[in-house]
């Protein structure tokens, strides 16, 4: 999770910069287009058959990963960069949520409280380090910065539901591009509003922005599937810290001393709660 986190950090760079070129439509369109074709010989390679048994599963998590992302996008024009950034990094949050009330449901009375401890510490290091404020006039969008966040959490969760049916990764990711593509061009149609490929820059920009996210797709799908769901959404928080190193090497940003104790926090948090996981699954590893 940690390397799906540096992906993502970096494919942010590059939305950031292709920003000032080309329109979300045609960003979130090309980095669907590049996933397909990548997934496409990946699969081709590794001799694995996008052909799937679960054509329902994939539309609604691709479904629920598009309308996240593109509420994330609308967020990220209309809230401070910090303030959005911190509501999205509340998916962690919402996952812990879900999981609580998933095992209340079914009747599970026990229910470890430490890795959603540590999932809320990692939240408080993200405030820390972003230190965001926001106006009144910016609530509604806030609530739709949280809801963007909410369905990033239920995507994830599907993409492991999906990974403990045996889905590969690869297909996994293949049709969540292809959903990404498609609803990208459609967006483009409906603004009329295209760019012609004239700068090398520009194109360089996309074609990074859909290698990082396919490879992160792929990363973050290996370890929502084959890890504990609240460790793998607890180390996302690093992003954060990669992003805000992105800022500061490439535009020079400030961090105080606040920011550099949430970057702490952040970090303390990853190694707590893959020791609470570590020590919770010790004996069932010796009773084997």
């Amino acid at each position: 999770m940690l390397l799906a986190s540096l992906l993502f950090a970096l494919m942010g760079v590059c939305v950031k910069l292709a920003s000032d070129i080309y329109t979300t439509s045609e960003i979130v369109m090309y980095r669907g287009l590049f996933g397909v074709i990548f997934l496409f010989c990946i699969s081709r390679i590794n001799s694995v058959s996008l052909k799937t048994s679960m054509p329902l599963r994939h539309f609604g998590r691709g479904l629920v990963g598009v309308i996240a992302l593109w509420l994330w996008f609308y967020t990220i024009g209309k809230l401070p960069l910090a303030m959005a950034n911190t509501l999205n990094y509340m998916s962690p949050i919402w996952i812990a949520a879900f999981l609580f009330f998933y095992n209340w449901w079914r009747g599970k009375a026990q229910f470890a409280l430490g890795l959603p401890g540590a999932i809320v510490l990692s939240f408080v290091g993200v405030i820390f380090l972003l230190q965001p404020s926001m106006q009144e006039r910016q609530i509604p969008t806030a609530i739709i910065s949280l809801a963007s966040g909410m369905l990033a959490a239920l995507a994830y969760l599907q993409v492991r539901a999906m990974g403990l049916l045996g889905e590969p990764e690869t297909r996994v990711v293949f049709y969540f591009s292809l959903t990404s593509a498609i609803s990208g061009a459609v967006a483009g149609v409906i603004d009329q509003d295209w760019h012609v490929h004239t700068s090398f820059y520009g194109a360089t920009l996309l074609l990074a922005v859909g290698f990082f996210a396919s490879t992160a797709q792929l990363a973050m799908t290996r370890a929502y599937r084959l890890g504990n769901p609240l460790v793998t959404a607890n180390l996302s928080y690093s992003g954060i810290v990669f992003s805000s190193a992105a800022g500061v090497i490439i535009w020079h940003d400030k961090l105080s001393i606040l920011s550099w104790v949430g970057i702490a926090i952040i970090l303390l948090s990853g190694i707590l709660a893959t020791y609470i996981h570590t020590k919770s699954t010790l004996p069932l590893l010796a009773e084997k």
